[in-house]
């Protein structure tokens, strides 16, 4: 169960990180889109847990190790958006969102 505190710094982390990776985004996936889906802090807030939705991506683990690589230097930007809110910027672990690919493959069977 997440504390209140926990749940702003989520939804801030979330708006914030996606901005970043926007700004990123053609070094990161060209001709894709990332989305940030959802940021999960852990309750000592030191570290984050971003879930990033890829489309269309063959190979989403090659994209990942780029964004992982990435890593510092996106930490380093989110910490300029959100120095004077955050005292310490979690360090940022990042996994891939397959909700929409598993969604999609229950409505496949549902309809057969």
């Amino acid at each position: 169960m997440d504390s209140v505190r926990q749940n702003k710094v989520n939804s801030l982390l979330q708006h914030e990180m996606a901005e970043v990776i926007q700004g990123h985004s053609r070094a990161l996936l060209p001709g894709g889109l990332i989305t940030v889906t959802a940021v999960r802090v852990s309750p000592d807030l030191g570290l984050a847990k971003v879930y990033l939705s890829l489309f269309p991506v063959k190979d989403k683990k090659s994209v990942l190790d780029i964004v992982r690589n990435m890593g510092p230097k996106l930490r380093g930007e989110l910490g300029h958006r959100v120095g004077k809110q955050l005292r310490i910027v979690p360090e940022l672990a990042f996994y891939i969102d397959d909700s929409l690919d598993k969604i999609e493959e229950i409505d496949n069977l549902l309809k057969r």
